[in-house]
This record gives C-alpha cells, sequence and structure tokens, in this order.
C-alpha cells in the first residue's frame, strides 16, 4: 500500500523536476546567471513552503495535478523553453498546494 502524499512529498518530486529543468536552462549560456539566480530564489521558496507544511496531507487532485505539472516539464527539451518555465512553473506547484502567497 502507498503512503498517502504530503504537500512536503509532492513538493520534494517538483523540486527533483525543477533541478532537471533548471539544468537544461543552464545550457544557453548568455542565460546562466539568471538562470541560476532565478532557480535559486524560487527553489528557496519552495523549499519554506515544504517546511512550513511538513506532514500536511495532500489531497490526491493535488497529488495527480503535480505528477501531470512534472510530467510536462520533463517533455521540455528546448532550454529556451525551460527557461521560460522556470518561473511558470513553481507558480503551478504552490497554486497546487494551495500556498499562493
Amino acid at each position: 500500500m502507498t503512503e498517502p502524499a504530503t504537500v512536503d512529498t509532492v513538493i520534494d518530486r517538483a523540486l527533483d523536476a525543477y533541478a532537471d529543468l533548471a539544468l537544461l536552462g543552464e545550457e544557453v549560456e548568455d542565460e546562466w546567471t539568471y538562470v541560476n539566480d532565478l532557480a535559486t530564489a524560487w527553489r528557496e521558496r519552495l523549499e519554506e513552503v515544504r517546511e512550513a507544511r511538513r506532514g500536511e496531507p495532500a489531497s490526491p487532485a493535488v497529488d495527480a495535478a503535480l505528477d501531470q505539472a512534472i510530467e510536462e516539464v520533463g517533455r521540455i527539451s528546448d532550454p529556451h523553453r525551460a527557461i521560460d518555465w522556470l518561473s511558470t512553473y513553481p507558480q503551478i506547484v504552490l497554486l497546487a498546494v494551495g500556498s499562493t502567497s
């Protein structure tokens, strides 16, 4: 039997996908600093939410929504498109877990 998802476990999965997205974006040499600054800021925000809501149950709908977002991010192969998603994807994650502020 699978353990029920919690906010921190779904954010952990989201952070793994985010790391891959940032690595892809780093391939654009002229944007390397921007990519890393942006990724660091959003990673820190997601980690704050993860810690603040550790152990809080995540609904099956939230779990499924983040699976779909992770799958979508996994389809990105263009580094420029990855850069576009570096600020969009974390907002999707925060919206899904109900932490938009």
